[in-house]
Parts: structure tokens; C-alpha cells; sequence
């Protein structure tokens, strides 16, 4: 029996065609830089989601609640029934700053109402562990991309006499924890003050103490940004100039690093 090896040739070449389309196709899905988001709400977001619905970036995908990568919308975060517009695609869209051929993926990660105490292995909230979950399912998207940094809001929650005391210390642990359990020593790490509509937001003392005493640290100010009603949350414009703010900071650090 004769084999027309030409037409076997033309049948190789389609398929290796294929399969490299296929494989293509399949790592368009995936980032190249990823960014954990962690806090509690105002990270999480509780901006209410507005009528017209930004256009959705394919260059932007977030990791699901089943460790997926889809195309990032808000809410990013599934924390609470009432999540909504946060700053994490707005500080997305900043850092493609109109790079096609870039792709980011964000890993939502935050608690509404979590204590930074809970933010250590093993603590628990809410019927979950904050901090165990967000290092799983940073390592996971590390599988993917190269984590560029960490974005944190929190301290609401720990706005009081006391525990505004306590909080630049534990803030200084839990990075050192966050670095040394994703293996990122050099990690930038941007933290955001507190809404000043907030009743004696002193926490934001201890917050601004962050780039004198941790490394490859910086401080986005909420100076100017409005509350959705409840001199608590950031109301959805607020939410997405806070995100613009987050990524001004983390250009400044990663250029810093990279020198």
C-alpha cells in the first residue's frame, strides 16, 4: 500500500498548527503579573456597582472563588453578599497604562470586618482563614504569573484606642509573613489609609508609619475621597480613584526595586 507522504506531511502540519493555536489560546487565559488583594471591606469593596458596567478588559482577570482565571468585573471579591466596586480594577487598568500585550491578574482575597489579628496562619474568621487562603491562592496564581505585589486595606476595624497601639507592629509581622511564605523577600507592599470620614481615624497614624518602618513599602493618602453614606465605605468613584492612587505607589516601588 503507497503512502502519499505528501499529503500525510500537509496532515502533520495542520495538526502541530492546531496544537500550537490550542496552547496559544489557553495561555491567553493566564497572566503575566499578579497582584494580591487583602484587608477587609473597603478592599473587598462596598461601592455600589453602577448602572453602566465598565467595559471588561481581557487584559484583566481575576482568580475566582474556584482558583480560575476569568475576566475580571466587580465585584472581584465574594467575601460578603454585599461586595462591590473596590479599587482593584481600577489599579489594574493603571498598571497596563495601555499595554496590549500585557496581562494582569488580581487575586481577591480580602474580608469585610477581619481584624488584622486574624490576618496570622491558623486564626480563623467568618468560617474561613484569611490569611491561609490568600497564601493558597497566591501560590496558585503563581503558577501562572510572577507576583509584582501586595495591595492591603484594613484597619477600620482595629480603630480604636487600643488596638491602634498595637497595629504598626502586627502589620510589620504580617508582611514579613506574607514575603517569607510566597518566597518574595523584596515584594512591594502598598497599603491605604483609612476613609478620613471616618469618626477619630487616628489609625492612619499608625498606617503612615509604614514607609519608614518596613521595606519596599508605601502609603496611598485618602485625603479627598467620600464615603458611600455611611462614614465607613468608599463610595464607588472614591473606590476608583483609590485604585489609581495604589498604582501610582506600586510604579514608584517597583521602579525603586528594580534599580
Amino acid at each position: 500500500m503507497k503512502v502519499n507522504l505528501s499529503i500525510t506531511f500537509r496532515l502533520f502540519a495542520l495538526l502541530v498548527i492546531f496544537f500550537a493555536c490550542e496552547a496559544h489560546s489557553q495561555n491567553s487565559n493566564t497572566p503575566d503579573d499578579v497582584y494580591l488583594l487583602i484587608g477587609q471591606s473597603n478592599m473587598a469593596g462596598r461601592g455600589p456597582l453602577e448602572e453602566i458596567t465598565p467595559a471588561l478588559s481581557s487584559n484583566i482577570l481575576m482568580l475566582n472563588k474556584n482558583n480560575e482565571w476569568v475576566i475580571a468585573k466587580d465585584p472581584l471579591h465574594f467575601d460578603k453578599a454585599i461586595a462591590g466596586v473596590g479599587p482593584g480594577i481600577s489599579f489594574a487598568e493603571e498598571m497596563l497604562n495601555g499595554n496590549k500585550d500585557l496581562k494582569i491578574g488580581l487575586i481577591p482575597a480580602a474580608w469585610g470586618g477581619s481584624p488584622l489579628s486574624v490576618w496570622v496562619s491558623g486564626a480563623e474568621y467568618s468560617q474561613h482563614h484569611p490569611y491561609d487562603e490568600a497564601i493558597a491562592r497566591t501560590k496558585k496564581a503563581m503558577e501562572s504569573g510572577k507576583l509584582k505585589g501586595i495591595l492591603w486595606h484594613q484597619g477600620e476595624s482595629d480603630n480604636n484606642e487600643k488596638d491602634s497601639k498595637e497595629y504598626l507592629h502586627k502589620l510589620k509581622v504580617l508582611v514579613a509573613n506574607l514575603r517569607r511564605d510566597l518566597g518574595t523577600p523584596n515584594l512591594p507592599f502598598v497599603a491605604g489609609e483609612i476613609g478620613h470620614f471616618n469618626k477619630d481615624h487616628f489609625i492612619n497614624k499608625a498606617i503612615n508609619s509604614v514607609e519608614n518602618e518596613i521595606p519596599n513599602a508605601a502609603v496611598v493618602s485618602s485625603e479627598g475621597l467620600t464615603d458611600k453614606g455611611d462614614h465607613l465605605h468608599f463610595d464607588t468613584p472614591s473606590a476608583r480613584i483609590l485604585g489609581v492612587r495604589y498604582s501610582e505607589k506600586m510604579k514608584i516601588l517597583q521602579h525603586t526595586i528594580s534599580k
